[in-house]
This record gives structure tokens, C-alpha cells and sequence, in this order.
């Protein structure tokens, strides 16, 4: 049951985790009035939290059947995994990491090593990711990687099962820490958008498949 204030940002996260655990499947239509009343609340915060999402790209509008979870698809994917990759090279271009960062970093790659599952290592890599960019003064710049990527795992958990995929994802991973552990920026910016690409190109192989 939703409850208390910002009923918006309640209603948009209980869409998010429904998406993300596959109950909304891509496609399907929501219907406003089923979720008013499983919720408990009105159709105005529901509608507030649909165009949110509409505004990220997660859902689409369409005429005559309303809001849908969004198709994936090849063009969406490449602007979606270059921005971010732009977006985050800026960020740890302006970033000034710590031994506690360095640290932080070292340990999430564990969890991501250590994930048993596909949605496990997704979550595990996106997070990996919000450590790396995480210094970066920029706010704006941060809430819109937020939203994009959430966006991305739509795409993740759709292509990227595959554990022999996330091995070469894990020396990525590894290379950029030993990098910003130097102090070597440019190196590490590299290999970052390195990543990302990988990724992008893995997927969109599998979009054409």
C-alpha cells in the first residue's frame, strides 16, 4: 500500500520495481484505474509518476491504448549508452577520488564478482558505476544519469545474461580502479568508455539477432 507523501515519487518507484522484476512486461498497457485502486491512492499521483517516466524514456505514450512499458531498440540503445558514457568520463575528469573511494570501488567489484545471478550483477554494475561518479559536483548531471540508466537496465536485463559477457566487463572493471589509483585520468576515462561500448556493441548485436 502506498502510503504518506510524495505519493509521485511512491507511486514511480513501485512502477520501477514491478518494470525491473518483470511483473510489467514491455508492451503492456497500465491501466490507471487497476493501479488506483491496488495502490489506494487517486489517479493524479499516478498520472504525475507515468509522466516522469514518460520524461525518462521508460514508457511511451499511445493513442487509444495509453501508457506502455517501452520497446528496445538499436537506435534508443546507441544514444542511451553513449551519452552515459560521455556523461561519466566528464564526471571522473572532475572528480578527486580518496583512499575510502578507491576502497568503496574495490569493494563493490567484489559484489559484482561475486553476483549469482544476471539482475544480481546488473544492479552490481550499475552501482559500480554510481561509485565512480558519485564526487562528481554536478548535480543535474548526476539525476540525469540516474534516469538514463535506469532506462539502461531495461536493456541489461534483456541481453546481457550471458556470464561469459560480464567476464571482460570484470578486467574493465579492474583496469579502471588500478588506473584512477594512479592518478592516471586519461587512462581511466579510456578504459571507461571502453565499457560502455562493449556493452552497447554486445547488445546491439543482440537486437539484430
Amino acid at each position: 500500500m502506498i502510503t504518506k507523501i510524495n505519493l509521485r515519487d511512491q507511486v514511480r518507484d513501485y512502477l520501477l520495481s514491478e518494470m525491473k522484476t518483470g511483473k510489467l512486461k514491455i508492451g503492456k498497457t497500465i491501466n490507471l484505474a487497476a493501479l488506483s485502486r491496488e495502490l489506494g491512492v487517486s489517479v493524479t499521483p499516478i498520472r504525475e509518476a507515468l509522466t516522469q517516466l514518460q520524461q525518462s524514456h521508460i514508457i511511451k505514450a499511445v493513442p487509444n491504448r495509453g501508457f506502455i512499458l517501452a520497446e528496445l531498440d538499436g537506435k534508443e540503445s546507441e544514444d542511451l549508452y553513449t551519452l552515459v558514457a560521455n556523461l561519466e568520463v566528464m564526471a571522473i575528469e572532475n572528480s578527486d577520488f580518496d583512499e575510502d573511494q578507491i576502497e568503496a570501488l574495490k569493494q563493490q567489484q567484489e559484489v559484482f564478482e561475486n553476483a549469482h545471478d544476471a539482475i544480481s550483477r546488473i544492479q552490481a554494475d550499475l552501482e559500480f558505476h554510481h561509485l565512480l561518479t558519485k564526487g562528481y559536483p554536478n548535480d543535474l548531471a548526476l539525476k540525469i544519469l540516474k534516469d538514463l540508466k535506469t532506462r539502461i537496465f531495461f536493456y541489461e536485463r534483456a541481453f546481457t545474461a550471458d556470464d561469459s559477457f560480464y567476464n571482460k566487463s570484470d578486467n574493465q572493471h579492474e583496469a579502471i580502479i588500478s588506473a584512477i589509483e594512479d592518478d592516471n585520468v586519461p587512462t581511466a576515462s579510456l578504459l571507461l568508455k571502453m565499457n560502455w561500448m562493449l556493452i552497447l556493441n554486445y547488445i546491439q548485436k543482440k537486437l539484430t539477432e
